[in-house]
């Protein structure tokens, strides 16, 4: 029986067992996914040197942290800076990015042309992949951060304000903000400015629909949750796995 499974810090709100062990079982795949809960990055080789594994998922915060104990990169790993797949074999523990081909696959049917501006929630892993896919397809890219580096294109909160709203139809958030059990948190933002021009997509798939989502439908916004990135980025995982 082949061994998969997600790294991560709290893994509570994750839907990747039920969803791999499922698709194992509709299609007759000998193989099972579990979720190995980590408090710190120097714990990964613990999981890492299993000698039962055949491939891993990353999930928050350890997409950028887990680089330094791979062995090799694919090349659209290396440009993005994270990793959220693993393969492993004879050994050997290859870093991948499946949420670009996610993302890509999730929101490409519902850009328009007032979406050639994006502000961008967060600078973490899951940031960098969004971003690497807006500016792939000619968007340009403001983000929003807690410690905003200004010499990369960084903001903080505060600095947030009307005319980058208005002028920045496409607003995704990458943060945890909002994520089960903290249903109650939400990104800080000026929600008068909000159009039906707007299109808001967060990246958090629980709850369904996050109070960032909810604000930005009340003022007419188009909105999408992450559950669409999360299945074609297991899809494209499940691909890299299973390739000889």
């Amino acid at each position: 029986m082949q061994q998969y499974g997600l790294i991560g810090k709290s893994l509570s709100h994750s839907f990747s067992k039920k969803y791999f062990n499922s698709f194992f079982s509709e299609n007759n795949i000998d193989a099972v996914y579990d979720e190995f809960e980590i408090h710190q990055i120097e714990d990964v080789n613990n999981v890492l040197n299993r000698n039962d594994l055949s491939g891993l998922n990353v999930t928050i915060p350890y997409k950028e942290k887990i680089i330094p104990f791979l062995d090799e990169l694919s090349s659209e790993a290396k440009e993005i800076g994270a990793v959220n797949t693993i393969k492993i074999t004879g050994g050997k523990k290859i870093g991948y990015n499946t949420d670009a081909f996610g993302f890509h696959q999730s929101i490409k049917p519902f850009l328009t042309k007032h979406h050639d501006k994006a502000i961008v929630f967060g600078t973490g892993g899951a940031s960098k992949a969004v971003t690497y896919v807006l500016k792939k397809i000619g968007i340009e890219v403001f983000f929003v951060s807690r410690t905003p580096d200004y010499r990369l294109n960084q903001f903080s909160y505060d600095q947030l304000n009307e005319n980058m709203i208005r002028s920045c139809k496409l607003i995704i958030n990458t943060t945890p903000l909002g994520m089960y059990p903290k249903i109650k948190s939400c990104v800080s933002l000026d929600w008068k400015s909000i159009t039906d021009e707007h299109f808001f997509m967060d990246l958090i798939y629980n709850p369904e629909e996050t109070l960032f989502l909810k604000r930005a439908k009340k003022n007419n916004a188009f909105t999408l949750n992450g559950q669409n990135m999360l299945v074609e980025q297991a899809k494209k995982s499940w691909g890299i796995w299973s390739s000889k």
